[in-house]
């Protein structure tokens, strides 16, 4: 016994070496992938000397003889700190994931093949300028010569993450930047699927209740359409979801999902120090690492500083010394779903204009890991591409021998936006980013502008030119054969929205609808935005002057008017009436409830329990109005849309019908729904976050979840690698915090403002950014999170362009040289 004794200690104290030494061995792996900031690297493609220095946030500032240096060196940066976060952008566009991840992204990599995007890319490098040409060179140069280091210097093949994922990295090629602005602009694009989804939803309730559920923003209304089911006959009725669950590394997101932002900008009249301010934080997906990478380089035309993308050589959120720009999702209706007609007689041919059309076909392959190869036939009508029938619940809307195709601005071959995009770093004035503005195509923005002088606002972005007789005015799938449903090139630059010296001295957007116009000048029906416009008009008219702490105090404001307008309408025959319950019983947590809430001034604050019950109670009243109409589509519907809503409580055009339940015999009231509602609210948070429904707290349920989108999911790295913070905001704050509306967390926080910057023109340098999260993508660096309490928090980090302080506070200075011949 003694002897087995021994035995077991020893092999424990072995099972415990051999424990310890696997972590150090892993950490050791993993850890030789951290870059060395500081010292001298010799390097091919530069033509003198270019430093690199980095403060103590890890922003680096580069310093170069030339701009292709610079460039070169911005390259370099991003590649050391995001090597990963940049393959993984190059390999989605591509098409190229599942030689990775298998049979989990095979969906992913097939709508990627069939919209083409690599090829159109590689097309589109030959029509961009030639300064266009040698900084997107010089870009991909830099971040070549990161690799070669990596492959010579054994440095832990570049990032912890190609140890559990090895595959060969192939060099940055010119054309891989250009594709990620492509993708960028599938993130922003969510026209597809809302008209996928009105389409569905008109096949179930008709055009009669269709204004109601999904209503136009508030302005001018648009002339009656025809259902879809008459518009395209013989579609079946089917409502269930056919797409497959969300993916963190899916580019295409749901619409309630899509990219939205905020911008505002002051002239010297409205601000207290008598120059420029100008506001602005992009909103995008979660993920940890953040998207964004901030970055100062000094270019021939100034010094910029900003919010960057790793895999692009452009500073798009930023400033100069003189000038800056921030951008906002324009949600400009660039993209349309056509349903086209095959030949009964030969499945390779489509319906045109004047008879039977030939597709453009070619066949491309994916590689599948431990899985067989997929073979793909692409097909191309003059429309665009052809989706297949599982993709975007597509087959729900397409009638038996159609199939659909995707027109979309963004499938051009001819895209400048990248050398458009360019010049608006480079330029000094409004009027320069306006003329630069021009050869920009995808993806469509508004761009907030401010000089030392002027303010403005300009809608960048190719516009579909329609017919005025095109059958559902691009809000509903149509038939692409008749001519006057195809596009008819796009309208010039100068019918975009354009928005210069406001006579009000303020201008700004939130997503909101900017321009009113009749068809097919209109710009889009579906905009981003009817709420945030709301609390940002107020507190930009509640000061007759501005300063740059009053522009950030905006951007963190937390107060939601749609939380005042709803509760006040949810609550209307409810407040202080009925009699007194006992404790424990669902009439009391009601009346505790509605006590809560009738003292509420609306702010979305972490701390509070009444952010998170009038939430849940929009949640559950939107449910019970529309579950016994829509069915299983109801699922599509995720978020409460606060404009129904509202229309239903003021039976605006009779939509107060809504609250009859149509399966039963009684006559249901909104007071009836109300009331139900809140209790089923109440339930859910009571078996979510306790009994005590005034001790709960908004943050515990609207957690930001910055997760890493291929090691979020695996048990144990997750806790390394992902972040979790309680944030204040929500779905219709200015510092918004849009949550997922599914599962079981519905509140989470998963769609933010992954960047903020504040731009003071009167002191340049005394102007503020932040990101969501640090400057490397690496887990084991200290600059993986160190900034994300702060932007948690609503803290910045100094924006200045002054070298000596870049210096003074330097955590590394790496100096590249010519390598010799």
């Amino acid at each position: 016994m003694a002897r087995l004794f021994r035995w077991m200690i020893r092999l424990t104290y072995a099972v415990v070496f051999l424990g310890v030494g696997t972590i150090a061995l892993i950490y050791y792996f993993a850890s030789r992938s951290l870059p060395d900031y500081d010292g001298t690297r010799n390097v091919t493609g530069i033509s003198a000397p270019v430093e690199i220095v980095r403060n103590n946030a890890n922003v680096p500032h580069i310093f170069g003889e030339t701009d292709e240096d610079v460039f070169f060196a911005l390259g370099y940066a991003h590649a050391q700190d995001r090597l990963w976060q940049m393959t993984m952008l190059r390999r989605t566009a591509q098409g190229r994931l599942s030689e990775l991840f298998g049979e989990r992204t095979l969906g992913i990599d097939e709508v990627m093949r069939r919209y083409d995007f690599y090829t159109l890319a590689v097309a589109s490098f030959a029509v961009q300028d030639e300064t266009t040409k040698a900084t997107l060179r010089a870009y991909a140069s830099g971040v070549n010569a990161w690799l070669d280091e990596v492959n010579a210097g054994a440095r832990g093949r570049g990032a912890p993450e190609m140890w559990l994922f090895n595959h060969p990295v192939a060099p940055w090629q010119p054309a891989d930047s250009l594709v990620i602005l492509k993708l960028m602009a599938m993130q922003f694009s969510s026209h597809l699927e809302s008209e996928v989804l009105r389409a569905r939803t008109s096949l179930v309730i008709g055009n009669e209740r269709l204004a109601d559920i999904l209503p136009d923003d508030p302005g001018q209304g648009v002339a009656a359409l025809p259902e879809y089911a008459q518009l395209v006959p013989n579609v079946p009725t089917y409502t269930a979801s056919i797409r497959p669950a969300d993916d963190l590394l899916a580019p295409f997101k749901r619409p309630e999902l899509a990219g939205a932002s905020n911008a505002w900008a002051a002239d010297a009249s409205r601000s207290a120090s008598g120059a420029t301010l100008l506001a602005n934080d992009p909103h995008l997906g979660l993920t940890a690492p953040s998207i964004w990478y901030l970055a100062r380089l000094e270019l021939a035309s100034g010094g910029v500083i900003g919010g960057t993308i790793p895999g692009m050589p452009l500073v798009l959120s930023g400033r100069g010394d003189s000038i800056g720009w921030g951008l906002t999702s324009a949600y400009v209706d660039d993209q349309d779903i056509y349903i086209e007609e095959l030949n009964p007689d030969n499945p390779n041919e489509y319906r045109g204009v004047n008879g039977w059309v030939p597709f453009e076909t070619r066949d491309s392959i994916i590689t599948v890991k431990d899985g067989p190869a997929v073979t793909l036939r692409l097909r191309w009508t003059v429309n665009g591409p052809v989706m297949p029938a599982d993709q975007f619940n597509l087959g729900t809307i397409t009638p038996p021998g159609h199939v659909t195709s995707i027109a979309w601005s963004a499938l051009s071959d001819q895209d400048t936006s990248m050398s458009a995009a360019l010049a608006i770093m480079r330029a000094r004035t409004v009027n320069e980013v306006l003329r630069a503005g021009e050869g920009y195509i995808a993806p469509a923005q508004n761009l907030t502008i401010a000089d030392r002088n002027r303010i403005a606002l300009k809608t960048l972005g190719a516009l579909p030119a329609r017919d005025p007789a095109h059958q559902s005015q691009g809000r509903l799938p149509s038939f692409g054969y008749l001519a006057q449903n195809r596009w008819q090139g796009r309208f010039p630059y100068s019918d975009n929205p354009e928005f210069t010296n406001p006579e009000g001295g303020i201008i700004g957007n939130t997503n909101n609808k900017t321009i009113d116009r009749p068809f097919p000048m209109h710009v889009s029906h579906r905009w981003g935005d009817t709420q945030r416009i709301n609390r940002w008009r107020r507190l930009m008219q509640a000061r007759e002057v501005h300063t740059r702490d009053s522009f950030i105090e905006a951007q963190l404001d937390t107060v939601s008017f749609t939380a005042r307008t709803l509760s006040t309408l949810m609550g209307a025959d409810l407040w202080f009436t009925g009699d007194a319950a006992p404790e424990g019983t669902p009439e009391r947590q009601r009346q505790i409830a509605l006590d809560l809430l009738s003292a509420w001034n609306g702010e979305m604050n972490e701390h509070l329990p009444e952010p998170l019950i009038y939430a849940a109670w929009a949640r559950a009243f939107q449910q019970r109005l529309i579950r016994d109409e829509l069915g299983p589509l109801t699922a599509e519907f995720t978020h409460p849309d606060p404009v129904f809503i509202e229309r239903v409580f003021r039976n605006i055009d009779g939509a107060g019908i809504w609250c009859d339940v149509i399966q039963s015999a009684l006559v249901e009231t909104c007071t009836d729904i109300a009331r139900q509602s809140l209790d089923d609210a109440l339930l859910w948070i009571q078996e979510n976050h306790g009994d005590a429904v005034e001790a709960v707290r908004w943050g515990d349920a609207h957690v930001a979840t910055h997760d890493h989108p291929v090691l979020g999911n695996t048990p144990i790295l997750n806790w390394i690698v992902n972040i979790r913070q309680s944030t204040s905001g929500g779905d219709n704050t200015l510092q918004r915090g849009k949550t997922s509306g599914t599962g079981d967390a519905p509140f989470q926080n998963v769609h933010a403002a992954g960047y903020r910057g504040v731009y003071d023109f009167a002191d340049p340098d005394s102007s503020v950014f932040i990101t969501s999260t640090g400057q490397s993508g690496h887990p084991l660096s200290r600059y993986y999170d160190d900034l994300g309490e702060l932007w948690r928090r609503g803290e910045y980090i100094p924006m200045s362009l002054d070298p000596d302080l870049a210096r003074a506070a330097a955590v590394g200075v790496t100096v590249l040289v010519p390598a010799g011949p």
